[in-house]
């Protein structure tokens, strides 16, 4: 068997060259991880003597990472990884609950998402929490990039592939303002929304997603009137009259008409969709990653929901 050679560079040499080759600048890398331009230009120097490589090249003003370069990021990624496994893997040896919980969620998520790891950090309080709420498409780039490890969304993409747990049902149902003429009606039919003044979410948003396929399957076509980046800012537009839209029954207050809206009664909705905690299956989780799964596997939140009443998550036999 051969002898296993030990590299010769340091891994702080290796975690600016990652940064310099993901940021493609020597000062957006520097300013990163806090050090000076000619600290990270000196490492990279030192990196190339010690490899007899060129990792950079001019471009312009800056500079190029070369393939040798896109090269090592690759293996020193590896390296980090492992080492990240060989320290969670020493804090389970010795019964310790200590690491980083990184996880993201879609905009959506913000209405609940706190209390599940509320529950979480009071089992595991070793735990630190690094959480990111963003629109879909910002969630799909965090586990694409490896930025995030689980994620909380409607409607995973296809083109990762993804481990999934049904976590809690999430209705959308179609709103107007309070007062609508809908609003008091037992039954809506579903054609009356052809023509109807609609608001989206922005394009990529899971919710605006499954809207457009229900209106596709059944044929439907409203006026798309607006399109707005939050589920608040569409509360505030659909109160004031600017049209109707759909939305998650969990972005709604218990009584509907503290955000001055209405949930209507058309046959079809709401929309039964169910939350997904996803991840990819292709990484190895960390320890605090894989205590969280089997925290909410071992509570699951539906549970959580039923106990607590109709709230936010409740059936709304008018949606």
């Amino acid at each position: 068997m051969n002898k296993i050679r030990p590299p010769r560079v340091t891994f702080h040499q290796l975690r600016t060259l990652e940064a310099v080759v993901r940021l493609g600048s020597i000062t957006r890398a520097a300013g990163e991880l806090h050090l000076t331009q000619p600290t990270v230009s000196a490492q990279i120097h030192e990196l190339q003597s010690a490899l007899d490589t060129a990792l950079v090249e001019p471009a312009g003003r800056g500079i190029r990472p070369t393939e040798a370069a896109r090269l090592l990021q690759e293996t020193a990624l590896d390296m980090f990884a492992r080492w990240q496994r060989f320290e969670e893997d020493l804090q389970a040896l010795h019964g310790l609950e200590r690491g980083l919980l990184r996880i993201a969620g879609v905009t959506t998520t913000e209405y609940f998402i706190a209390r599940w790891l509320r529950r979480y950090t009071d089992s595991h309080p070793g735990i630190e929490i690094e959480l990111a709420v963003d629109n879909r498409d910002a969630v799909v780039r965090r586990l694409r990039q490896d930025e995030t490890e689980l994620a909380v969304m409607m409607m995973p993409p296809d083109n990762l592939p993804l481990q999934r747990v049904p976590l809690m049902r999430n209705p959308l149902v179609l709103i107007g303002p309070a007062g609508h003429p809908w609003a008091g009606a037992r039954r809506v039919p579903r054609k009356s929304l052809d023509g109807q003044p609609m608001l989206m979410r922005e394009a990529g948003s899971g919710t605006r997603l499954a809207t457009e396929a229900y209106l596709r399957t059944h044929g439907l076509t409203p006026a798309l009137r607006a399109t707005l980046g939050s589920n608040e800012a569409i509360k505030h537009a659909v109160a004031a009259g600017l049209g109707l839209a759909v939305l998650s029954r969990h972005a709604l207050a218990e009584d509907p008409a503290q955000d001055g809206v209405a949930v209507l009664p058309v046959a079809g909705f709401p929309i039964e969709r169910r939350w997904l905690l996803v991840w990819r299956s292709d990484r190895r989780l960390s320890l605090a990653a894989r205590r969280f799964v089997e925290h909410v596997q071992d509570h699951p939140p539906d549970a959580d929901a039923a106990s607590a009443g109709k709230g936010r998550a409740g059936d709304d036999r008018a949606g």
